[in-house]
């Protein structure tokens, strides 16, 4: 060791690959750890809420599994998944999605984060044009920008990404590799992509001959109505769905899945296994036992009816106390809500502020590749109560009408 080293006056992070210095890192960072804290009432991070989860059903599962003979749990599992596992997922996308699930079209993940990246490694080279919404889920941003891809961002409105601005882009020469949406209830703004749109997307993708990821984390928790058909489900050839039990069951799972066109899923499981080589053998045997006794499915049905309260309360406090000037979408499902300040209007300023008003939220700039998230909130309805929405709505509204 030298003796600079050993002093420990090396800058270590100018040794740092460049994608491990790229930007976003400390977001996703700050927000996650607003999930312990008691001191703030929390509209950060998009956390489900852990009262949905019938615990003394998980635990009893999770018994059976550490204790059963075979102890397959215990040991790795095949890069794919675990046979049984994969029959269950199969067995559920199709119930799900109209559609049979080919043996070769699937891959389990440790989570929806870890199927993005097999996506970048699978597909970019240094300079490849990856088209994303804007503003976008912030761990698909750094992920891709990590391998170096020209990320190209199109505009979101109420009715999803801007298919019409994407296909314009396409007549002009954009050639992406693939284009990353999250189109049911969007994280960060909650919107949904309309049906219209939907077939629109994998017209194009199927004319330029790009693939889509499609990330369903939030799909399952749409409110009120069935709904719009997955992109997936619409041309299995040009589209990857992306999913995550993280948000259907529980973050600590670290358990998802890809399901796509073959060679495409030959793809990912080969990036995989540069990685962890296969998801928990263990998480698998117990979401398997979970689902297929019942368990998950009321779970999903219970924390779609408490998310959909949640909502419906944070949406009266804002048409009761937001001062004028101040937007918002109104989500269908999912865990979030976008706020649009008045001109001139600092996010990073109100949440700092909001945060000494006891009150957490994510300034916008982070979901954007440009200036354009300065003037945004997003703002999370999913793990506080309804009474901590009615406060922190007040707190919130007390700090943009100052």
């Amino acid at each position: 060791m030298s003796d600079q080293a050993a002093r420990g006056t090396v800058d270590w992070r100018q040794t740092f690959a460049a994608r491990a210095r790229a930007e976003g890192g400390d977001a996703i960072a700050a927000i996650i750890g607003f999930a312990g804290r008691t001191d703030v009432i929390s509209f950060a991070g998009g956390f489900p809420d852990p009262a949905a989860i019938d615990r003394d059903a998980l635990a009893a599962v999770t018994a059976e599994v550490a204790t059963a003979e075979d102890a397959v749990g215990l040991q790795y599992a095949a890069t794919r998944g675990l046979p049984s596992f994969r029959a269950y997922l199969a067995e559920r996308l199709e119930a799900q999605e109209g559609r049979a699930v080919a043996d070769d079209e699937l891959l389990v993940t440790s989570g929806g984060i870890e199927a993005m990246q097999l996506a970048a490694t699978t597909f970019l080279e240094h300079g490849d044009v990856v088209v994303v919404e804007a503003p976008i889920y912030l761990g698909a941003l750094m992920s891709y920008a990590s391998h170096g891809a020209r990320i190209e961002a199109v505009p979101i409105d109420d009715d999803g990404l801007q298919v019409d601005r994407l296909n314009e882009a396409l007549v002009r020469g954009l050639r992406p590799k693939f284009v990353y949406t999250n189109p049911d209830h969007q994280n960060p703004a909650g919107v949904t992509l309309s049906g219209e749109r939907r077939r629109a997307l994998v017209g194009l993708a199927a004319r330029y001959g790009f693939l889509v990821l499609e990330d369903v984390a939030y799909r399952e928790f749409t409110y009120d109505h069935r709904p719009e058909p997955s992109l997936w489900s619409l041309d299995p050839e040009v589209v990857v769905q992306i999913g995550t039990f993280s948000k259907i069951l529980s973050p600590g799972f670290r358990l998802g899945w890809a399901v796509g066109p073959p060679e495409v899923v030959d793809g990912l499981a080969w990036a995989k296994q540069l990685t962890d080589q296969c998801a928990s053998a263990f998480t698998q045997r117990v979401v398997e036992a979970y689902g297929r006794g019942g368990q998950l499915a009321r779970q999903v049905a219970d924390a779609t009816t408490l998310y959909a309260e949640r909502c419906a309360a944070m949406m009266r406090g804002f048409d009761a106390a937001m001062p004028s000037g101040v937007a918002w979408t109104r989500p269908s499902g999912g865990f979030f809500t976008w706020l649009t300040l008045p001109d001139g209007v600092e996010s990073a300023v109100v949440a700092a502020e909001a945060a000494d008003a006891g009150v957490a939220v994510v300034p916008g700039g982070p979901f954007f590749l440009d200036e354009r998230g300065r003037g945004h909130l997003r703002v999370c309805f999913s793990r506080a109560t309804t009474a901590e929405i009615d406060e922190g709505v007040r707190r919130l509204a007390a700090v943009l009408t100052r």
